[in-house]
């Protein structure tokens, strides 16, 4: 790869014994102190963005981002989505899959990329399949970046009832439905203190809909079943050892920022940052921020850290 932090990364593809595919790109260095990045909700791995890419790999870091299970050009399972009523009830199917295997697919390509261990950085959905790496597989990571995201606790992190109205609107099944419907929910969620780039973002929900392998309506309803599945994870959140920060906006009306105070309550001597005006998005005016908040934290671990409990 040049050494330009602007060459784009390819789609490349990690077979795992699970059965799944998942795709990521690796972008910088190789001999770097590794950032994986994980996306949320619906999300594939694009959505972080070039500019976004761009800044963590200047900032002397090689970055790998996956697209998550039924997203993406990753593997969309055949299982058939949960039905509108059990999501309402959170009552999922036996045979949805959870954040544990999520974050067995995340690990699953650092084992095939052969990173022993990395910096974690997951935003909403992303964040609660970081934290569970982070929980479960503490060898595994230097430090942990939770963005605007929560415990799976019923009492916190609940989304606003104007967020809820709209994200009952039908599925979009077309290309330029997708983009209307990306901007109308970005539009609403980005936060009072950062407007969003319409163009931009109607590139990033384009992209997104041609990169997608499957149907993208069936992946986010058996994606929101796997985080109803997991439950409250306020207790798993507890073992986490590793380095970590919380980030999130004063006004997210995805995600309450009451979930990102419960995450760093529960995470052993996390580190809270909470940005004004800022809502459940990165956009472009904060990617210069939020990089360098996720370059700081990271450079206080240092390859050298070692936070993971002997016996």
């Amino acid at each position: 790869m040049p050494d330009s932090s602007r060459a784009a990364a390819a789609d490349r593809y990690a077979d795992l014994p699970s059965g799944m595919t998942i795709c990521f790109r690796d972008h910088g260095d190789r001999t770097a102190p590794a950032v994986l990045l994980v996306a949320g909700l619906g999300e594939d791995l694009t959505f972080w963005t070039q500019p976004f890419f761009d800044a963590l790999v200047a900032r002397g870091f090689r970055v790998v981002a996956v697209d998550n299970r039924d997203a993406g050009r990753s593997t969309f399972v055949t299982a058939p989505p949960p039905a509108l009523w059990r999501q309402i009830l959170a009552r999922p199917r036996g045979d949805a899959y959870a954040l544990a295997d999520m974050a067995q697919d995340a690990v699953g390509v650092l084992d095939h990329l052969g990173i022993a261990r990395a910096h974690l950085v997951g935003r909403s959905m992303g964040g609660m399949i970081a934290q569970t790496v982070a929980a479960t597989a503490p060898e595994r990571v230097l430090s942990l970046t939770s963005l605007y995201s929560t415990t799976g606790a019923r009492k916190v992190g609940r989304p606003a009832l104007s967020t809820m109205r709209l994200l009952a609107a039908p599925p979009a099944r077309n290309r330029t439905d997708a983009v209307r419907a990306h901007l109308r929910i970005t539009r609403h969620i980005a936060g009072r203190g950062y407007p969003i780039d319409d163009a931009a973002e109607a590139a990033v929900a384009a992209r997104g809909w041609d990169r997608s392998a499957g149907d993208p309506a069936a992946g986010v309803a058996r994606q929101i079943q796997a985080i109803q599945r997991s439950g409250d994870r306020t207790a798993q959140l507890s073992r986490i050892t590793a380095p970590t920060l919380v980030v999130n906006g004063d006004r997210d009306l995805l995600v309450d920022p009451s979930g990102g105070a419960a995450t760093a309550k529960a995470i052993r001597s996390a580190r809270h940052v909470v940005v004004p005006g800022m809502g459940h998005h990165v956009p472009e005016a904060l990617v210069g921020p939020v990089t360098q908040y996720i370059a700081q934290h990271a450079a206080r671990v240092g390859e050298g850290g070692n936070h993971v409990r002997t016996p």
